[in-house]
């Protein structure tokens, strides 16, 4: 086989990573395992930690992978065609299928529509060029354009709903611009059956990175108050809202956000000490901490929970760093009221 770099390396970087940030990662559909991304590479991770097994390495940059609903295969952007294409991974390592052609485009955030058969990533032909949902079939060939106009319309960090007729996402025109005014994203559910997307958010910080929980209860997105990033939590059957974690990684939206405005996470359905999700308050992502061990990369992983009868307590007094450093907050019980409550009214068509 061709070498595919045909120079020689003399030297080789060994360093212990204790903190990463900007890492995308998912939870299996088992809640057994995390997939995440580090500097290129993919590693799988027990849920309750131990040991990091790579299971990509080499010149590519793969980044941002997710389970597909029968956790048996994962979903990645990856150079290793020479540009950037959406990628499948079996885990038993029987197959690797480049989904996408051509490279060219620029992807961002894969994500699994519910059936397990398609894929909706964020796509852009040009490198200042809007990015635009586009569905394509796990095996290849010409893609779906779920959200085609208006042409400068943004559209990144997919997340359907779990009977599949609703895709919720973030959009903003333009691909970005200097010395930025908020808001630049707020979120949109486009209808499968209509092909029209409805804005579903109004905050001056923002809304972006949705996320449906696999019971389609909750949505959690990122937002920005006052000069941090936080995440809120919507009860999609009454529309009332909350704060889930604050502050959190630091969002991207006046940049060009090529990996989206947030790292890719995860809502549970069950939280790492068995309490079930009922309350919308199990998430994972963004930072972590990590230490070597010998034999690999261990993860330790916090999760940011929301005591009973919390309800909008100020940005300011809300977020107290857990004792053990890790990334995860638990916000201060307190009183207060649900911002946002019901979504505005601009709708477009899929033209």
């Amino acid at each position: 086989s061709k070498d595919p770099l045909p120079l020689a390396s003399e030297r080789k970087a060994k360093f212990t990573a204790t903190e990463v940030s900007w890492m995308s990662l998912d939870v299996s559909p088992d809640g057994q395992t995390i997939v995440f991304d580090l500097l290129g590479d993919l590693y799988t991770l027990p849920i309750g930690g131990g040991t990091a097994t790579r299971i990509t390495q080499g010149m590519a940059y793969d980044a941002q992978p997710r389970f597909s609903p029968d956790g048996e295969t994962l979903v990645f952007v990856s150079d290793r065609s020479g540009g950037d294409n959406v990628w499948t991974l079996r885990l038993d390592f029987t197959d690797t299928t480049q989904v996408t052609r051509g490279n060219t485009s620029l992807y961002v955030s894969p994500e699994w529509m519910p059936d397990g058969e398609y894929i909706v990533v964020s796509r852009s032909t040009s490198l200042f060029g809007a990015h635009k949902l586009m569905m394509y079939h796990k095996n290849g060939g010409s893609p779906i354009s779920l959200v085609r106009t208006p042409a400068p319309f943004k559209t990144l960090g997919a997340s359907p709903t779990p009977d599949g007729d609703y895709v919720w996402y973030a959009g903003r025109f333009n691909d970005w611009q200097y010395n930025a005014f908020l808001p630049q994203y707020q979120l949109y559910r486009y209808d499968r059956e209509r092909g029209t997307s409805s804005r579903m958010t109004s905050r001056y910080g923002s809304a972006f990175r949705p996320a449906v929980s696999p019971d389609g209860q909750w949505l959690v997105y990122g937002t920005r108050s006052e000069t941090q990033t936080g995440l809120r939590r919507r009860n999609l059957a009454t529309g009332d809202e909350r704060w889930l974690a604050y502050p959190v990684q630091r969002d991207e939206q006046e940049s060009r956000a090529t990996i989206d405005v947030l790292p890719g996470w995860r809502q549970d359905l069950e939280c790492p000490d068995g309490r079930k999700h009922t309350d919308g308050d199990c998430l994972r992502g963004g930072r972590r901490s990590r230490r070597r061990t010998q034999g690999g990369l261990r993860v330790r992983c916090g999760h940011g929970s929301v005591g009973d009868g919390a309800a909008d307590p100020p940005p300011g007094g809300l977020a107290r760093r857990q004792p053990d450093g890790l990334h995860g907050v638990r916000p201060a019980v307190g009183q207060g009221h649900a911002l946002w409550g019901g979504p505005a009214a601009d709708r477009f068509g899929n033209g």
